[in-house]
């Protein structure tokens, strides 16, 4: 007697196999590039305590090709890990009110209310502060 039969699965490529796949390890792959970014805004804390000069460098440096490319694709990554996980919020966070289950599109419609309330108000605070 042979033993159960077990499917063929790829190590490296299984993830586009199925587009949900494909989805869920770009969302994935999203924290890479938001981490990377993050790592940058620490070191421009790290310049701007060594003084104006190493911080004007490292400015210079992010306003070059290389750092706008790459703010502008870690953007389009967070736009997205944002959206994803905004969808995925009832499944994660379902909510009872009143007895009843709040319907998913209230739940991820509230999500981007508040995203764009604070979005504003962070906007307004720069703008008020010359940034």
């Amino acid at each position: 007697m042979s033993g159960p039969y077990i499917r063929p699965v790829s190590r490296t490529g299984w993830w586009l196999t199925q587009p949900r796949y494909v989805r869920y390890m770009m969302r994935e792959i999203s924290s890479l590039f938001i981490g990377g970014y993050m790592l940058i805004m620490i070191t421009g804390l790290y310049r701007l305590s060594q003084g104006p000069q190493e911080y004007a460098a490292f400015l210079a440096a992010l306003l070059g090709p290389a750092g706008v490319a790459y703010t502008l694709v870690t953007f389009v990554f967070a736009a997205y890990h944002t959206y994803t996980w905004f969808i995925v919020t009832p499944k994660a966070m379902p909510l009872v009110f009143a007895g009843k289950r709040v319907p998913g599109s209230v739940i991820v419609a509230a999500h981007w209310v508040g995203f764009a309330v604070i979005s504003v108000a962070l906007w307004l605070l720069m703008t008020a502060q010359g940034v």
